[in-house]
């Protein structure tokens, strides 16, 4: 039951799919991505002519709006598990996977808090938090929260986290909550933290605290066109590599 309820979230979904031609390019991506694919996108364009719609959330919404028919070229997520679930179910094109880039892992909290916290175990988190929430992606399916969840346990802190945690649909959602102050901290990755001023970083989760970061990337099954691979091939361009590294993102 609890399959298929996730099945139809994703159909559901899939209908608020920016509307596309037939001639566009589509383009799911993890929500972490919105902005540095925005920008690269609109290079793309500018320089081939060829028009790209991107669809932005958790990768786990967008791997499973694909497995139920969504009509995506190309597919990039936050996570390999996200890539193997599709992959598992021969929904990517054979031979045109690899791996993009790596990001770091940050506690963030609202640009008028000025704590930094020292992220090592055992760290103080309950005061930090005060009466407050947590707020990162649901450690269940979202990728942010699954390496949140990890980091939190290594550090010894997760019996702490796990009450109080804001389970958020995406990265972003997390983000948007620590802006508007609804929440004291939150868990996001860098390169969100780098996007917004009404947030500032409290702390990077030490590298080893948490499994690697790493957005694979493929074209999708029955989707092998030549406007897929020009833009698989254009995001490892140095043109899209400066657009990452501006973003904060690791290069793979």
């Amino acid at each position: 039951m609890k399959n298929a309820l996730r099945l139809l979230a994703a159909i559901l979904l899939s209908l608020q799919l920016p509307l596309a031609n037939a001639a566009d390019l589509v383009v799911f991506a993890a929500a972490s991505l919105t902005n540095a694919l925005q920008d690269i996108g609109r290079d793309f364009e500018a320089r081939t002519g060829q028009k790209v719609k991107f669809s932005f959330a958790a990768s786990s919404a967008l791997a499973r709006q694909i497995e139920a028919g969504a009509q995506a070229q190309v597919f990039l997520s936050a996570d390999e598990q996200w890539m193997d679930y599709l992959a598992e179910r021969k929904l990517l094109a054979a031979g045109s996977r690899f791996d993009l880039l790596g990001n770091r892992l940050v506690l963030v909290t609202p640009a008028e808090n000025k704590t930094a916290v020292e992220l090592k175990p055992g760290f103080n988190l309950a005061a930090l938090l005060g009466d407050g929430r947590l707020a990162t992606g649901d450690p269940a399916h979202v990728p942010v929260g699954k390496y949140a969840q990890a980091a939190l346990t290594s550090l010894r802190v997760w019996n702490i986290a796990e009450p109080r945690l804001v389970r958020a649909d995406s990265v972003r959602a997390a983000l948007t909550l620590v802006e508007r102050g609804e929440v004291p901290a939150g868990i996001v990755y860098i390169t969100d933290a780098a996007v917004t001023p009404k947030v500032r970083i409290a702390g990077i989760f030490p590298p080893d605290s948490h499994p690697p970061i790493v957005y694979p990337a493929a074209i999708v099954a029955g989707q092998d066109t030549t406007a897929a691979r020009d833009f698989l091939a254009s995001l490892r361009g140095e043109n899209a590599r400066s657009v990452f590294r501006r973003y904060g993102f690791a290069l793979k």
